[in-house]
């Protein structure tokens, strides 16, 4: 499927104010880097989504919108219908500029200052930002264990889980007993639970995303639960602002409006991204299917390097997403002595595991073409190579 759409040309993203390319030096000290960073792709989004805004550009006036209209709530409503077989409840749908921005104003909704936040470690560190930002207590716990999650969600001011499902950095697929679990502990203990769901759309061959929505209710009763998510990350048009979530009680969802409307300011949502967002639900499938297989051919290209040249790893592809995980912890690898040779020698830009709370790990974004990423696990070798150490000489 993917011959049907190149993805082997690279676009030129130079100069166009990309975070990735135009500003790896703000993060690495250093410019003119080949970057694997940031978690957006190097491809043109999907054909249909460009025909549907050169549509809406044609028409000329950009006025006042609303997203409160059938053609957005309906299509969101057959994207999770015919790629989840989940039928959402259409009432329950809200509006803000990015997933990040609906994290905050939930998290302020539903804590006060000093009460505990938990989230699978390593954690995005998006997630951090916004939970201590705000003067809430980040409490991780490792992804996969159970009784840490328990023991979080049970200390008495332990208030929301931010979940991240699938999981960001590891790509980690949760199943749906796991996710059963954890809603019913939440449940248990009375802690809201906010689903960030927008890495959903690039779960692998052999794994299945299952919505929050879906488990909400296990246990008995559903709880406080919200998604947030966006198609911008699936379709890659994350620069035209725009996300949506799903918010389970009425109240509570009526107060994130008013907070979005009134304190915020943000009635009118960026009428592209509404555009975007519709085609690409509606139209874009075909070309998310093949962009999808063809990231998993770049992953399954780096697990067969790795085990070339690295076979102490033992790296595998992750379940979900475009983002390579990889723990370099068994080559005593010095995390700072490798950055300084990825930058200063080999002249990429890859995200250290510190980032993300996990020193010894890096993220190698491969969401781009094969070539890119060849160039990029080769330096990665090299540098690995000239810096790794025996275990105990750490």
């Amino acid at each position: 499927m993917a011959a049907l759409y190149d993805f082997d040309t690279a676009v030129d993203r130079r100069g166009t104010w990309c975070v990735q390319w135009d500003g790896a030096a703000d993060r690495f000290g250093a410019d003119g880097l080949l970057p694997f960073t940031i978690s957006d792709m190097d491809f043109a989004t999907a054909p249909e989504v460009l025909e549907a805004l050169r549509a809406r550009l044609e028409h000329g006036v950009f006025g006042y919108t609303t997203w409160q209209q059938d053609d957005f709530r309906s299509a969101i409503a057959h994207w999770y219908a015919t790629r989840y077989g989940t039928d959402i409840d259409t009432g329950q749908l809200v509006y803000g500029p990015s997933v990040l921005s609906q994290l905050s104003q939930l998290l302020q909704m539903w804590t006060e200052e000093g009460e505990g936040v938990v989230v699978h470690t390593p954690a995005y560190d998006g997630f951090r930002k916004a939970i201590t930002g705000l003067g809430r207590e980040l409490r991780g716990v490792p992804v996969g264990d159970e009784e840490a999650l328990e023991r979080e969600l049970a200390r008495a001011d332990a208030k929301v889980l931010v979940l991240c499902s699938p999981h960001n950095p590891t790509g980690r697929v949760w199943t749906a007993g796991e996710l059963a679990r954890t809603a019913a502990l939440a449940q248990r203990y009375g802690v809201a639970v906010i689903s960030d769901e927008i890495h959903a759309d690039f779960v692998h061959e052999g794994q299945v995303h299952v919505p929050w929505p879906r488990v909400a209710g296990e246990g008995g009763g559903a709880g406080r639960w919200a998604v947030v998510t966006s198609a911008s990350k699936s379709f890659n048009f994350p620069a035209l602002t725009g996300s949506y979530g799903l918010v389970g009680d009425p109240a509570d969802r009526a107060e994130f409006l008013r907070r979005m409307e009134t304190a915020e300011g943000l009635a009118s949502p960026a009428v592209l991204s509404l555009t975007a967002h519709i085609a690409a639900y509606r139209e874009g499938g075909a070309w998310l299917d093949a962009v999808r297989e063809y990231v998993a051919g770049n992953l399954a290209y780096v697990a067969e390097r790795l085990g070339a040249a690295l076979p102490e790893l033992g790296w595998v592809p992750p379940q979900a997403g475009y983002l390579a995980w990889i723990d370099l912890r068994p080559l005593g690898v010095d995390e700072d002595a490798l950055q300084r040779v990825l930058v200063e020698r080999e002249k990429v830009a890859v995200m250290r595991g510190s980032v993300y709370g996990a020193p010894g790990f890096v993220r190698l974004n491969v969401g781009c073409p094969r070539e890119k990423v060849v160039l990029g696990v080769e330096a990665l070798v090299r540098a690995v190579r000239s810096t790794e150490s025996s275990p105990s000489a750490g």
